[in-house]
């Protein structure tokens, strides 16, 4: 099976111009602005969604000019999301670099997570197709009406799987299904099996956002992050609401009237992080990515057989095995 970075060096003089537009789209007059883009784009992690974006295209036909600018719309979007979100959550560090708030302040933080969105709407114009537009439109509000739902349940900390996965399906998944569309859509798919793809994407980034939630249930070493973060915040992820639910455990009750305190003690919250693990929650997670990576492996056998089809079902053992 495909490393990432194998299928990354497939896509690589692609991947290359893609990049390539969006550091080209947030070039302005401003000299603060381009220094603050520059250092913000050095970094660009596994760069899994617009490799997705390339993948779709290649898959229904090829990667253009018209792919590139969709790809670059999704990516712009999605990062403006996450300056966004460092300002929201005060985050000092991403991706082992300091945020853009952490160094120069929320306010050109915000501001410069607009420009962003900009750039995304420029690209999205440049890549002429109207369902690169309304793509972009739905994920942008499905991330945000996510992220809102999330903060509604977590102030009364109530919420259970379905409500969770619904969550995590605008959150996070909305943004993997994007890709996956507009790659097909200006690469020319049809939509019976441009339908299949948004299907597997939606499983994919599904299973992205219950991994990421795993980690927080284990210490970081290299980062030094704590366990817990996400409970710090009233976010109640998937482990826990398994283990949650096991009324035959000796402390369910007892967990569960934890769970809803205001406010939760360093200790009390090491408490839920030990009680999700001994009950089941960490390996029943694990179950539900597994039973989706077979979901998703069932989709994908509606196309013929191909390296790409590998790739991406590689991606999706990737997320499940990744360790950061």
């Amino acid at each position: 099976m495909q490393t990432l970075d194998q299928i990354q060096d497939t896509i690589k003089p692609e991947l290359a111009r893609l990049n390539a537009i969006i550091s080209h789209t947030l070039c302005s007059k401003s000299a603060l602005t381009n220094h603050i883009v520059t250092e913000y784009l050095h970094t660009k992690g596994k760069q899994i969604r617009p490799i997705l974006v390339l993948l779709s295209a290649r898959l229904f036909g090829g990667i253009d000019d018209r792919v590139l600018n969709a790809g670059a719309a999704i990516e712009l979007l999605h990062n403006a999301s996450l300056i966004h979100d460092d300002v929201i959550d005060q985050s000092k560090v991403r991706r082992g670099t300091a945020t853009i708030n952490s160094v120069w302040d929320n306010h050109v933080a915000v501001l410069v997570g607009d420009y962003f969105v900009s750039g995304a709407l420029t690209c999205a114009e440049r890549a002429g197709h109207p369902r690169v537009l309304t793509s972009l439109a739905r994920m942008g509000a499905d991330l945000a009406m996510g992220e809102i739902d999330q903060i509604d349940n977590a102030r009364n900390r109530e919420i259970d799987e379905p409500i969770y996965m619904d969550i995590i399906t605008r959150k996070t998944a909305s943004l993997f299904t994007s890709c996956v569309e507009v790659g097909g859509a200006t690469a020319g798919a049809d939509e019976e099996r441009l339908t299949l793809l948004m299907q597997y994407a939606q499983l994919l980034g599904k299973c992205f956002q219950i991994r990421d939630d795993i980690f927080d249930y284990f210490h970081d070493p290299v980062i030094g992050k704590p366990t817990g973060n996400d409970l710090r915040e009233g976010k109640i992820t998937l482990p826990l609401i398994y283990a949650l639910s096991r009324k035959e455990l000796p402390l369910h009750q007892e967990m569960n009237t934890l769970v809803h305190k205001p406010e939760l003690s360093d200790d009390e919250i090491s408490t839920l992080v030990d009680f999700a693990k001994e009950g089941g929650g960490i390996d029943y997670a694990y179950s539900v990515m597994e039973d989706m990576r077979m979901q998703a492996t069932k989709l994908l056998d509606a196309f013929e057989p191909c390296d790409t089809i590998d790739a991406l079902q590689a991606i999706f053992s990737f997320i499940i095995i990744r360790k950061k």
